[in-house]
């Protein structure tokens, strides 16, 4: 199933993406693509598996999307070492233990570069003590094979954790090393590698420029840590409540005394700024008192909605984060209007996938 993921098909795989995000953007005047690689193997920290049950046997699957045909999963070179690594060593453990394994459905695994792993079990039945003190004895299994691991528990209207529900990254960018707490089922970037390419591109393209920066959909502070230095003051805004509890844990770790984090989304920011609503999570923030130069963006794959559109476009610069390169390219038809385009990135967060992550730097036409 995984044939094509080898090391010697990188290379062309990745030129096969560059012509076609050129090809799809051709009709903009942009500078020439800076292209960020991937490790052709073993790159993503986060992976999901359903369980197939055959009598006292168990095994990983996944789906062929077009014929819903199922595939045994025993290995799996796209994810980290330490989850291929969780793998082998969870099923072992756990097939002969009918506590843990019955009425298993889905594993979800989050590991680090830093070499952390949590491994959530997701089950069709209510876990009860039984449960817990035999998962507390697998966690301690697994630490003595794999080091620091652990365990959560889900079914329905249940979460148990054992200890935490997070894992501590740790992220180098330009020399600092930057950490992150990263909550279990909530958004993370996944290929931890080009993600510091990412947050070094955005440093190094606003380097120098001083003032402010607003940024929309801010997530756990994966950006606006990492770009602090480079600006007097950080302004991010967030909707999920877990991911700004985990940027203000992560502003606070990494020293960071200029950044504020509100939770509000970005069509909400936008009504605010324009005057149109009050909001009580604003309270405590002056709008009026930030210098609105520069902004970043890195919105879900649908892009920027109309009015967010419209906010950023009133900015002298904007640094554009995409993971959808159709609705970046429908975005920048709008803000190719006002702005022009000084850097264009790919960066290959999939590889082997037809699945692109751009990063655009504009600036405002004079």
């Amino acid at each position: 199933m995984f044939s094509h993921v080898t090391p010697e098909n990188y290379e062309p795989q990745l030129e096969e993406k560059r012509t076609a995000m050129e090809a799809l953007f051709a009709e903009f005047k942009l500078p020439e693509t800076e292209v960020f690689r991937s490790a052709p193997q073993y790159y993503r920290l986060r992976a999901e598996f359903r369980l197939w049950h055959e009598g006292d046997d168990l095994f990983f699957i996944m789906f062929n999307q077009a014929t819903k045909e199922k595939f045994k999963v025993e290995h799996f070179p796209v994810a980290s070492t330490l989850i291929n690594q969780a793998m082998t060593a969870l099923l072992d453990d756990i097939r002969c233990r009918k506590i843990l394994r019955e009425r298993l459905f889905q594993v979800d695994f989050l590991s680090t570069q830093s070499g952390e792993l949590l491994i959530s079990m997701l089950y069709h039945k209510q876990l009860d003590d039984e449960w817990q003190t035999e998962t507390i004895a697998l966690r301690d299994r697994l630490n003595t094979l794999l080091g620091k691991v652990d365990i959560v528990g889900r079914a329905r209207k249940q979460k148990i954790i054992l200890h935490r529900d997070f894992v501590d990254e740790v992220l180098h960018v330009d020399g600092q090393a930057l950490k992150y707490q990263q909550v279990e089922n909530s958004f993370t970037q996944p290929n931890g590698g080009v993600n510091e390419h990412m947050l070094s591109w955005a440093k190094k393209v606003t380097k120098n420029l001083g003032g402010d920066l607003i940024e929309l959909y801010c997530g756990n502070g994966n950006f606006s840590i990492a770009l602090a230095d480079n600006f007097n003051r950080v302004l991010g805004t967030e909707i999920s409540k877990t991911s700004v509890n985990s940027a203000q844990l992560n502003i606070s770790a990494n020293q960071k005394d200029n950044i504020k984090i509100v939770r509000i989304s970005s069509e909400e920011f936008s009504q605010a700024m324009n005057g149109e609503r009050t909001f009580r999570r604003l309270a405590d923030i002056d709008l009026t008192d930030y210098n609105y130069e520069t902004v970043l963006v890195d919105p879900p794959r649908a892009g920027l909605d109309d009015d967010s559109l419209e906010l950023v476009s009133r900015f002298e610069r904007i640094v554009y984060i995409s993971c959808n390169p159709h609705t970046l390219k429908d975005n920048l038809k709008t803000l190719s209007k006002t702005h022009t385009v000084e850097n264009f990135a790919l960066f290959d967060q999939f590889p082997f996938t037809d699945h692109i992550e751009t990063g655009v730097y504009l600036t405002k036409k004079s």
